[in-house]
């Protein structure tokens, strides 16, 4: 081993405890003060690697090692510090700590890269704040859509003003924003947040892809009346629609047992919400993935069919927003080759795997060629305060990661 394990581990301790929920848990959303208490603290470690700090008006934090030879393209890693509301300690930390370590191991072998390299913990990745993920990520790259800055979080607090009491300029974006052609290419490490490695018995995988994420809000409109008095015939009620379409998803979804697809529905929200009054309104979202963008299109076809067959039969409107829409994209077979050459010098047996949730590659795969390593999570849990993956195993992944850098910068 070149890294220094029992640093890393160090690390990982002491961002777990900012945010940090029962036992094991995390909660650091987006543009928040714990956000930035995370920030802070990686930020020295970020300085301590040789490396300048920065928060763009995107809410990135970017930590940048200049090389012998800056105008040339930036080789970049990184992941995110935001988790989710009810996360554990390793999505999105390991991309970035394990990024830190590979510099800060740089730095103690005496190795100054010809270009410059860039570690970044992307704002929101995770997109249950606002509803919308890969913020950050998409943001530097000009990606935005229109009226991303006014979504609202549950306590009505837009994206606006979060990015202002995080200390963003949003008058300033394109300041932020990385020319074309200016990133070499893109590297993350990242848990794999699946059960595929855990099961193998496999510590590293490589990554080939990530699926192509499709994200709606679907909203019916019924009308309210007395659960008591209304007969069953002549009620729209919104809730049994919405369920009814929420079991249609899974059908459409589990269709073809052996593929990987996966629909869900994680968030519903009712009005009037009382147990004597029939649901005049439900405003639901719906996940739908997919690595064949083919099926993914046919799937979505069929959702659409069985939500104008659902609302009809049972008297409701409807309407639906788009959140989402993104392609599968697969790492480049460049990069793949020199992971499993790394694999292979440590006697690594890694398994080729697509990803099914999206990350921050999933982003800049529009702007440069990426790769990922996955490392093991135990019984595939994530986005949950029992995720784990071992210290052993992201160390090895470290390693893996650090040969790559190093095979890059000699390409």
């Amino acid at each position: 081993m070149k890294i220094n394990a029992a640093r890393l581990q160090q690390h990982f301790e002491a961002m777990s405890l900012i945010g940090k929920i029962g036992e094991t848990g995390t909660c650091r959303p987006a543009h928040s003060k714990e956000e930035k208490k995370a920030f802070e603290l990686a930020a020295t470690w970020m300085k301590q690697a040789g490396m300048s700090t920065k928060v763009d008006n995107f809410g990135n934090l970017i930590g940048r090692l200049e090389g012998s030879n800056n105008q040339l393209p930036v080789l970049m890693m990184g992941s995110h510090l935001d988790s989710q509301p009810y996360g554990g300690r390793f999505d999105g930390v390991a991309g970035v700590l394990c990024a830190i370590e590979v510099l800060m191991t740089m730095k103690e072998n005496g190795i100054v890269p010809q270009r410059p390299i860039e570690i970044i913990s992307f704002a929101d990745e995770e997109g249950w704040r606002f509803n919308k993920g890969l913020f950050g990520s998409r943001g530097m790259l000009g990606k935005l859509e229109e009226g991303e800055l006014n979504r609202k979080d549950k306590d009505g607090i837009t994206r606006e003003q979060a990015l202002k009491e995080f200390g963003c300029d949003i008058t300033k974006f394109k300041e932020s924003e990385y020319a074309k052609d200016s990133i070499y290419c893109f590297l993350e490490l990242h848990i794999e947040q699946g059960p595929v490695l855990d099961i193998a018995q496999k510590p590293i995988g490589i990554v080939t892809g990530i699926s192509g994420p499709l994200w709606l809000t679907v909203k019916l409109k019924g009308q309210a009346g007395h659960t008591g008095s209304v007969p069953m015939p002549l009620r729209k009620d919104a809730l049994l629609g919405a369920a009814e379409i929420i079991v249609a998803l899974n059908q459409i979804a589990t269709q073809e047992k052996e593929n990987p697809t996966v629909g869900t529905v994680a968030t519903i929200n009712v009005f009037p919400a009382s147990r004597n009054i029939i649901a005049e309104e439900v405003e639901f979202t719906i996940d739908l993935r997919d690595i064949d963008m083919e099926r993914r299109h046919l799937y979505e076809r069929q959702l659409m069919e069985k939500i104008e067959e659902i609302t009809k039969k049972n008297g409701l409107t409807y309407s639906i927003k788009e959140d989402t829409n993104s392609e599968p994209r697969y790492c480049a077979d460049w990069i793949k080759s020199i992971i499993k050459n790394n694999c292979e010098k440590l006697r690594l047996d890694a398994p080729e795997l697509m990803s099914g949730p999206f990350h921050d590659a999933l982003a800049l795969s529009y702007a440069c060629d990426y790769g990922m390593i996955f490392v093991r999570c135990k019984d595939g849990i994530s986005h949950n305060p029992l995720e784990y993956s071992s210290m052993e195993d992201i160390a090895l992944g470290t390693e893996v990661l650090f040969g790559t850098v190093i095979d890059i910068l000699n390409n």
